[in-house]
């Protein structure tokens, strides 16, 4: 930004060879540099964040700093043959015209515009003076932050009266030796230079806001996401445990009032206690359908297929043999006896089976087998369900999808174990679903039949 040093480089002439560009640096060794230099540059941040007045009194000193030798030594910049000495000046004026130069950077951060206009006036009086101190770098650092924090508008007012003001100085008022277009080109390169500077540094910093606000409304609408899921995922669950408990209340219901009739036919004294039976199932049916109606809201035309009862082990071939006809192969083992187990239970081995399998359909490459295995021992279920698919990308945590979600909801109805992942085979890969339930045996009496509407 100097005149003067601007003037010696145009009198310069570089006449270097020319050389092979360098082939770059290994990778591994430039690495650990860039994380050092990245390391270091986040710890100054957080640093400038909790101190912001150690960076500004380095900057203050810094600018006092250039200006210590013109006032000690009397050597000022310059084409000296034009130029009248600084040490010419009393003592108070050369004080003067250092701080000038100096105080306003203290407020470069929260007035850049004020803090640039103010050192470019106090160099244009100096430049009328025909004294030239050390007001380059400060006339860089006030045009860097006025880039870097000021407004679009400013900056482009500055960058032009900062050029009629090199150029007034340039041609009138410290004219030069050599070239003067050569010299005004290069004073105005290094103005360019620092607002290009503070405009890079500024797109950088706002590019991460943006970057770190996508990110974090990523991360709010995946959780609602997932939210969402679970909570769709829980209603349906409890809409199909209503259907299934509304269902067990209306054969109650209906073996109570059955066995009412016949103990009142015989004057059983056990009557009065059977309609007590009949009318509280009633009552509980009742205060089920207020608790839980909302939940059987169904689309419109899905009335019918509420009709049939709800899918149990038993519907597992037949889903297995739609499955098979969309092209994977599948086999299927049972343990135990499954159909002792409850109706909830079993519709709840039967809704894992369906999510397991439709995600490995969805996800599983081309001539993919998966095996089930039911498990009943002990009062548990184990349902297994293997693939060897290395096909497409699969669900991970914290990404889950809407059938892996529902099987995590319906294995917590008993207390259930689930595992969901990768089957850390090397040879054929794959994905397995592996779920533990307890499973309290079905009640006594007729277990599938037509719902009570």
């Amino acid at each position: 930004m100097s005149l003067s040093d601007s003037a010696q480089a145009g009198t310069d002439r570089d006449r270097g060879t020319a050389t092979t560009p360098s082939p770059g640096l290994d990778p591994a060794a430039v690495h650990p540099v860039l994380d050092r230099m990245l390391h270091d540059q986040n710890r100054l941040r957080r640093l400038d964040r909790r101190r912001p007045w150690l960076l500004d009194t380095a900057v203050v000193l810094f600018a006092a700093a250039l200006s210590v030798p013109v006032l000690v030594t009397g050597q000022a910049p310059g084409p000296r043959d034009h130029m009248t000495d600084p040490t010419s000046l009393p003592l108070v004026a050369q004080l003067f015209f250092a701080a000038a130069f100096v105080v306003p950077l203290w407020w470069r951060r929260r007035a850049p515009a004020a803090a640039f206009f103010v050192i470019a006036l106090f160099a244009l009086a100096q430049w009328s003076l025909g004294v030239q101190m050390q007001e380059g770098a400060s006339l860089a650092i006030a045009l860097y932050s006025l880039a870097l924090r000021g407004s679009i508008r400013t900056v482009a007012w500055a960058a032009g009266l900062l050029t009629v003001q090199l150029t007034v100085a340039v041609y009138f008022l410290l004219p030069v030796d050599n070239n003067p277009v050569v010299v005004l080109a290069l004073v105005v390169g290094n103005a360019i230079a620092a607002i290009a500077l503070g405009l890079a540094i500024r797109t950088r910093r706002l590019y991460t806001a943006a970057l770190e606000d996508r990110a974090e409304r990523l991360e709010i609408e995946r959780d609602q996401r997932v939210r969402l899921t679970a909570a769709a995922e829980r209603s349906r669950v409890a809409r199909e445990m209503h259907d299934i408990v509304g269902h067990n209340l209306s054969v109650m219901v209906g073996l109570a009032d059955g066995a009412a009739t016949l103990a009142t036919g015989k004057n059983d004294d056990s009557a009065e206690a059977l309609r007590l039976i009949g009318d509280t199932g009633r009552q509980a049916m009742g205060e089920l359908r207020r608790v839980l109606g909302v939940l059987r809201e169904r689309p419109e035309g899905a009335d019918r297929m509420q009709l049939s009862p709800q899918p149990g082990i038993g519907e597992l071939d037949a889903l297995l043999a739609r499955v098979r006809a969309a092209g994977l192969a599948v086999t299927y083992r049972t343990t135990g006896d499954p159909e002792a187990l409850g109706d909830g239970v079993q519709l709840t081995v039967y809704r894992i089976v369906q999510e397991a399998l439709t995600n490995t359909l969805k996800h599983a490459g081309t001539g993919a087998r998966a095996e089930v295995d039911v498990t009943v021992a002990d009062g548990r279920v184990r349902v297994r369900v293997v693939d060897t698919g290395t096909g497409g990308r699969r669900p991970v945590a914290g990404e889950s999808g809407h059938g892996l979600v529902g099987i995590r909801q319906r294995a917590a109805m008993y207390h259930g174990s689930v595992t969901i992942g990768p089957r850390g085979t090397d040879t054929e890969g794959g994905w397995i679903v592996n779920v533990l339930l307890d499973a309290p045996p079905a009640a006594t009496g007729p277990s599938h039949g037509e719902q009570a509407s």
